[in-house]
């Protein structure tokens, strides 16, 4: 089977998954821009890895969001499900073993640095897709599906101690609100960034989100 075969298969199954509006194929496909954009600056990127990474980064996203233990992490039990879905697709171990750990470091809070170039890359796209124009849109999608408020009336301090666990994943969705996103995670995106063109664009983004909230909060406290 061709790669462009094994790709097709992959898109079908990651379809089925993804049924949350905002990491659904389209997410998919943005970090898969990305991934191909970031790569052309850098040298000895394997394609072979990082598509397929790119593709199933997700798979498990959804399990995730209706886990109401707070056990499931996506990057993890993603991994795990990639794997399965390499093998039966036939890749070779090798790659496969690269292409876990690609879905396995390409969050925050899994504690998993990303250690290889494809690694890196899919890292850096990943986090892009949070910022700028696309997330903001992405966020507030996120709010509508779960029923958050523009803000809470808690402070952040008391909010993180009480809608918080240890890695920093949260209780319950519908208590988040955008505000406290684009503070505790979107701010902080550019210097966790690894390669240097996923930095310049975050960067930029991160000018144009920083205006949007600004912006905002003064429209709601009645200044503008």
């Amino acid at each position: 089977m061709s790669s462009e075969m094994k790709h097709k298969k992959i898109v079908e199954i990651v379809e089925k998954e993804l049924t949350c509006s905002a990491h659904n194929l389209d997410h998919v496909y943005r970090v898969y821009n990305l991934c191909l954009l970031i790569a052309k600056s850098e040298d000895s990127v394997n394609l072979d890895v990082l598509i397929p990474a790119a593709l199933l980064h997700d798979i498990a996203r959804v399990k995730e969001s209706k886990d109401e233990t707070g056990e499931i992490d996506h990057a993890v039990l993603g991994s795990e499900m990639a794997g399965e879905i390499l093998r039966a697709l036939e890749y070779e171990e090798t790659e496969i073993y690269k292409i876990k750990h690609c879905i396995l470091a390409h969050r925050f809070r899994t504690g998993n640095e990303p250690r290889t170039i494809e690694a890196k890359i899919l890292f850096d796209a990943d986090k892009l897709d949070v910022i700028g124009a696309t997330g903001i849109a992405r966020t507030f999608m996120l709010a509508g599906q779960f029923g958050q408020r523009l803000e809470i009336d808690d402070s952040l301090d008391q909010y993180l101690k009480t809608n918080t666990v240890e890695n920093g994943r949260i209780k319950d969705v519908s208590k988040h609100s955008p505000f406290i996103e684009y503070e505790v995670k979107f701010k902080k995106v550019p210097e966790k960034l690894y390669t240097q063109k996923a930095k310049e664009i975050g960067i930029e983004r991160l000018k144009f989100m920083e205006e949007y909230f600004n912006t905002l909060r003064a429209e709601m406290r009645g200044i503008k």
